[in-house]
């Protein structure tokens, strides 16, 4: 089964790729779409597309997870919370299941996978995003094994 990764953001959502059956997750692509445009519809309808691209038609196995932002003391602020309920809003949209993945610390493990990369800052930035969707992945592939 395949699983897409979102690291939602406020300007930039990274999106990631990973098999369940290889347990490679890879970084895709940045949607530049801000979630605050048209109250989230305009990020949303923008996941669909590329939720639809990558997994497949909806019969097909294929499930989302979305990272979510937890304070350090691994309670849910209100960032959380709109997380939630923005994940709500893709499973409606596209009749899959999401599921929610602690991502804690994922733009940091982005950052240290592109600390030696030769990127520019500009480079990095376009790219974290999406590295840290991949972060999420494996976390939940990780929490799945155990």
């Amino acid at each position: 089964m395949r699983l897409l990764g979102i690291d939602l953001g406020d300007k930039r959502t990274g999106i990631a790729l990973a098999d369940l059956f290889t347990r490679i997750a890879s970084p895709i692509e940045v949607v530049e779409v801000p979630i605050a445009r048209h109250n989230g519809a305009d990020l949303l309808k923008s996941l669909v597309v590329v939720i639809e691209r990558e997994l497949g038609p909806i019969q097909s196995a294929g499930e989302v997870v979305l990272g979510l932002p937890l304070n350090m003391d691994g309670s849910a602020g209100p960032r959380a919370k709109m997380v939630q309920a923005f994940g709500e809003r893709i499973a409606q949209a596209t009749g899959r299941t999401v599921h929610l993945q602690d991502e804690r610390l994922s733009s940091v493990e982005a950052d240290q996978r592109m600390a030696q990369s030769g990127l520019t800052h500009g480079q990095k930035k376009s790219r974290r995003d999406a590295i840290a969707a991949a972060a999420i992945l494996r976390s939940y592939m990780d929490a799945l094994a155990e």
